[in-house]
């Protein structure tokens, strides 16, 4: 389970306005009160279901992100595959077989040098 935050918050003060006002003008009356009541209950729904819809466009964001990282992983994988040998894959497999023996052995995959670049000179200046 993840916890999940809301960046929203109701506004009590509005709340409790929305209670009293109305409620001590009209003499106190029950009927008003419970209006009063119904209307702060709908403004607390709207904001929950306002912050629900935010925070489910958020997770919509995520997981399209997640799928094609997941996407350009496996075509990744899938190349990888593809340029090495069958020793090597049969190695891969025997280490995922014995997770053991892995804390022993290290695969080493031959990448391209990465070009380097010169040291940069140090900004002197005179005073």
């Amino acid at each position: 389970g993840q916890n999940v935050t809301f960046k929203h918050t109701v506004d009590v003060g509005s709340i409790s306005f929305l209670i009293l006002s109305g409620g001590l003008a009209s003499g106190g009356s029950v009927v008003a009160i419970d209006n009063k009541i119904e209307q702060a209950m709908d403004l607390v729904k709207s904001h929950l279901m306002y912050a629900v819809r935010e925070e489910v466009e958020v997770l919509k964001e995520q997981i399209k992100e997640l799928v094609e990282r997941n996407s350009l992983l496996e075509r990744e994988n899938a190349l990888l595959k593809s340029l090495s040998n069958n020793d090597q894959l049969s190695q891969l497999s025997t280490q995922q077989a014995n997770p053991s023996s892995t804390s022993q052995q290290q695969t080493v995959i031959a990448q391209p040098p990465q070009p380097t670049q010169p040291p940069q000179q140090p900004n002197v200046s005179s005073a």
